[in-house]
């Protein structure tokens, strides 16, 4: 892809996902994911209906009226987007990609971030780590990680969720909030699910397409293993085969809810074509209770 399309690109995205967060999801997000606590502001005089255990003591017995201690919410936070960039998300039969809609869902909650003054860093990952941004502020740091989204090339196409949660454990000493964005067509990330969790306010956010679980009666067809390269003639005419096809999508997605409920986590399930603003929006609101 050339730069003047990519730029193209970048800029058609900012504007989307910018309008959404500045309008829709920033306060929604401040009163979903809080602060580190609350720290001194400043002294005032006491008003009617103000908290007398806060009432700063010295400053009163120095004026000789009562003066309250003031408290801010320690708001910096860090958020890290967790992005699946395996073969798997190069798949759609709507109007775009898992990968597009996902690119999407990550510039959304990347400016509702910047918009309450959070750093935001990103992790790529496939089988291994692919790519690693250290958390920054500011727009021109959201563009980058934007850019990088749509523009990567990944050296695998395979997928190990496990592998990017460990990193992420790694480089992450500092509680954060995190935003694992994936079709989940993995397990065995169950138990480092589990440690993250525990350390990171984590959410998976699983994007997924009609066509992951149950595939059409086409007759003998070639199909594409997006992750291994192969093509393989599949007999979507048989019952069995595809009944099969289901159940190991079902298997996946049982795996991925039960996973992320056990380790404390949240979830949120998006399909390629459906709007994924009434699900982010529904899922702050839920959370900010």
């Amino acid at each position: 892809m050339e730069t003047k399309e990519i730029l193209k690109k970048v800029r058609k995205i900012e504007i989307k996902t910018r309008r959404l967060s500045d309008h829709i999801f920033s306060g929604e997000y401040h009163s979903s994911f809080k602060g580190r606590g609350m720290t001194f502001s400043e002294v005032r005089e006491y008003q009617f209906g103000d908290d007398i255990r806060n009432i700063d003591w010295n400053v009163t017995a120095r004026y000789n009226q009562p003066y309250i201690k003031v408290f801010e919410e320690e708001r910096e936070l860090t958020m890290m987007l967790v992005v699946d960039v395996s073969g798997s998300q190069f798949f759609g039969t709507t109007s775009q990609f898992k990968k597009d809609t996902i690119t999407e869902i990550a510039a959304t909650l990347a400016f509702s971030a910047i918009q309450n003054n959070d750093k935001v860093g990103l992790i790529l990952f496939s089988d291994e780590v692919e790519l690693f941004i250290p958390p920054k502020k500011g727009k021109s740091h959201v563009l980058r990680i934007i850019r990088e989204l749509i523009e990567f090339q990944p050296q695998s196409k395979k997928t190990n969720i496990n592998e990017a949660l460990k990193y992420l454990s790694n480089v992450m000493t500092k509680k954060a909030i995190v935003f694992v964005l994936s079709d989940f067509m993995d397990d065995s990330y169950d138990q480092t699910l589990k440690i993250v969790g525990k350390k990171h306010d984590v959410t998976g956010v699983r994007v997924y397409d009609k066509h992951d679980a149950e595939i059409p009666n086409l007759g003998l067809v070639p199909m594409l293993d997006a992750e291994s390269g192969e093509t393989v003639m599949v007999n979507t005419g048989s019952k069995s085969v595809r009944n099969a096809y289901k159940s190991n999508y079902l298997a996946m997605t049982n795996f991925y809810e039960t996973s992320f409920k056990k380790s404390g986590s949240g979830t949120i399930s998006t399909q390629v074509d459906e709007s994924y603003v009434k699900k982010l929006l529904g899922y702050f609101k839920q959370k900010g209770k």
